[in-house]
């Protein structure tokens, strides 16, 4: 679309909705354009909701998930299995275990996973944190719940070889029942649960 027809707030939010993924620039106009025809004040709603999605949420100290209060909600839940240390690689991560109700331990947010292509290491992640809690805390298992990719795949095999040597951690991943190359947050919460209950050591 050529930036000289349209006014530069306009074209604006163009940009920086394309700059999201999976919008392309046909798709940033679209929803621009909607928010430009939509009724009262649903374009400025959406403006407050992305204020106080930067303001007011921050991570964990604790487990690296996203919170507006920390230590988060499930950190602070004393009904949670407290031995047990689930490993994802996101937050929607979180939110895909936390849904499908067959887990009750406390989570560690990774915020990625190792990607060599992509110049992603260990020490870009929250790996040394987890280290740190595993020395101070009493985990019992830790379960590696990164996705069924290679990038999830090389990220186990490092945790795996970091974790071998603390005395007494039974060290498990969840049952391949889930697609390989697919990610844990758009898998159905049945397959979840199988997982889990089938989860391998490592």
């Amino acid at each position: 679309m050529a930036s000289n027809v349209l006014p530069r707030s306009v074209q604006r939010l163009i940009d920086e909705f394309a700059r999201l993924p999976g919008i392309g620039p046909k798709s940033a106009a679209r929803l621009t354009f909607y928010l430009l025809r939509a009724a009262g004040d649903q374009a400025l709603d959406l403006s407050a909701a992305l204020h106080d999605l930067k303001e007011k949420t921050t991570l964990c100290s604790n487990c690296f998930n996203i919170t507006e209060q920390d230590p988060c909600a499930i950190c602070l839940d004393d009904n949670r299995q407290r031995e047990l240390l689930c490993v994802v690689e996101e937050p929607l991560d979180v939110v895909a275990l936390e849904r499908s109700r067959a887990y009750k331990g406390l989570y560690h947010v990774l915020h990625g996973a190792i990607s060599p292509v992509e110049g992603i290491g260990p020490e870009d992640l929250k790996i040394e944190e987890l280290m740190n809690r595993l020395q101070h805390g009493d985990f019992g298992e830790v379960i590696i719940a990164t996705n069924a990719t290679l990038e999830g795949d090389a990220t186990t095999l490092y945790l795996q070889r970091r974790l071998a040597g603390i005395e007494g951690l039974r060290l498990t991943r969840l049952a391949r029942g889930l697609s390989v190359g697919g990610d844990l947050e758009y898998t159905d919460d049945i397959t979840l649960t199988r997982a889990l209950e089938g989860r391998q050591s490592l």
